[in-house]
């Protein structure tokens, strides 16, 4: 038989089985506590929450975080350039190179001599400065519009996870208010399939009225059911936009509470829009980094000034220090580049006509978003109370077809069609106060005020 444990537990083993039971506890210990946490949300909360953590906004402010290091890369062209350096060498020289002036000293032939070899050590200190450079000016100039740009860009992906989170949440209210209502037609159909046993007890209703009471009352439960499992669903969906463990959320909305006569005119929303949509704002700021970026490489033609110094000290060994600089003003001027240049600046020149393409048919894109999102708020409202009034029509109708049905005038075939229509009813409201709620969050997002929702 195969030996699985050891006859004697050594010190070493004994501890390394207690670490490994201490860290499979403290998994346990920390999956319980995030199942048993409960965070409450409200749908301004969960908006927030999103545009602060969600994983593509912290991608975004990273994209501003290498922006503005680019700046940086860029003002370095502007600031001195200092360097250190420190040689030790031995050299060996030809006389005849060294000396090109010949002159007659005696023990060094004419035609060349080797001399040394030299034991030199030197050690300076170097500095460059731009004095004049308008193209790095221009550079920096434009990658600060790059970090403007890049910044937009945060806004824009914040209003893109807020919209999910807000659709998110209106997925879980509807869910919520759907179970209710198939919460409510189960206990309606079990409420009629008692009275329908009752009656053919006391021998006043018949078995038929019994088996449609029970054929109704499963088909509510059967619907029970599905509901049930999208009530828990959104839930998952709605934590995994929220960048959140699978922790309890409680929503501290519902669609009846959230507001339903929001008001706004058409022109006041485009103004907004054109105002606040982080997305336009990026593109135009690409476009304008891009023509600086060309205007930079269009200024490397002209001349740049500078001054260059150099100093530091320098010995044959074993003799003393002679310090030795040198200092200048350097101007440089760019003649001929093979065309280099003017290739760059066509190709930035390009860039920043597609972006100012791409703008513009934004723009027309969010002025079609902003009049759909008001139509679709407009005609959400009107159907709400359609909606509305319907339920209470079909709540008429089942009782009036009740008390038909316990008068004993009546089959309960009028109440179970009567069920069905208030059935209908409820899940009309439901779909309608959904659809104003999506209306909303449409207008918001269209106008690119989705990142403030109130509530």
């Amino acid at each position: 038989m195969n030996q699985i444990f050891p006859r004697r537990l050594t010190p070493g083993l004994l501890l390394a089985l207690v670490v490994a039971l201490v860290a499979f506890l403290a998994r346990i210990a920390s999956a319980q506590t995030t199942a048993d946490t409960t965070i409450h949300l409200t749908l301004a909360e969960a908006v927030r929450l999103a545009a602060q953590q969600n994983t593509a906004v912290q991608s975004a402010r990273y994209r501003v975080e290498a922006a503005q290091a680019r700046v940086t890369q860029t003002r370095a062209d502007l600031l001195p350039n200092v360097s250190g350096l420190a040689t030790e060498r031995r050299t060996t020289l030809n006389s005849a190179a060294a000396f090109p002036i010949e002159l007659p000293v005696p023990g060094i032939d004419p035609r060349g001599t080797i001399l040394g070899p030299l034991d030199v050590f030197d050690a300076r200190a170097r500095l460059n400065q731009n004095l004049f450079d308008a193209a790095a000016l221009a550079r920096v100039k434009s990658a600060k519009t790059g970090v403007a740009a890049a910044d937009a860009g945060v806004g824009q992906s914040a209003d893109v996870a807020a919209a999910t989170a807000a659709n998110a949440y209106l997925g879980v209210l509807r869910a919520d208010a759907t179970y209710r209502a198939r919460l409510q037609d189960s206990t309606l159909a079990a409420d009629l399939l008692r009275i329908a046993q009752d009656q053919l007890k006391a021998g006043t209703g018949v078995a038929l009225d019994v088996t449609r009471a029970r054929a109704q009352l499963t088909g509510a439960r059967a619907e029970l059911i599905v509901a049930r499992n999208d009530r828990d669903r959104t839930r998952i969906d709605l934590a995994r936009t929220l960048s959140l463990p699978l922790v309890n959320i409680v929503l501290e909305d519902s669609l009846a509470s959230l507001p339903t006569n929001v008001a706004t005119t058409e022109q006041a929303a485009l103004d907004a829009a054109f105002q606040n949509r982080n997305d336009l704002r990026a593109l135009e700021l690409q476009a304008q980094s891009a023509r600086q970026q060309a205007s930079a490489i269009k200024k490397e033609a002209l001349p740049t000034v500078g001054v260059l110094a150099d100093y530091g000290l320098s010995q044959r060994n074993g003799r003393s220090y002679l310090p030795t600089y040198d200092l200048g003003l350097s101007l440089t001027l760019p003649i001929f580049d093979g065309f280099r240049r003017e290739g760059r600046v066509e190709e930035q020149t390009s860039t920043a006509r597609d972006l100012e393409n791409r703008a513009r048919d934004l723009r027309v894109q969010v002025e079609a978003d902003v009049r759909t999102a008001v139509l679709n708020l407009a005609s959400s409202t009107e159907a709400v109370a359609a909606a509305r009034e319907r339920l209470a029509l079909a709540e008429q109708e089942v009782s009036q077809a009740r008390e038909r049905f316990q008068a004993g005038v009546a089959g309960n075939a009028d109440v179970i069609t009567a069920a069905l229509s208030l059935n209908a009813a409820r899940t009309l409201l439901v779909d309608a106060l959904t659809s104003y709620q999506a209306s909303r969050v449409a207008l918001a997002r269209a106008q690119g005020v989705i990142s403030t929702l109130d509530r």
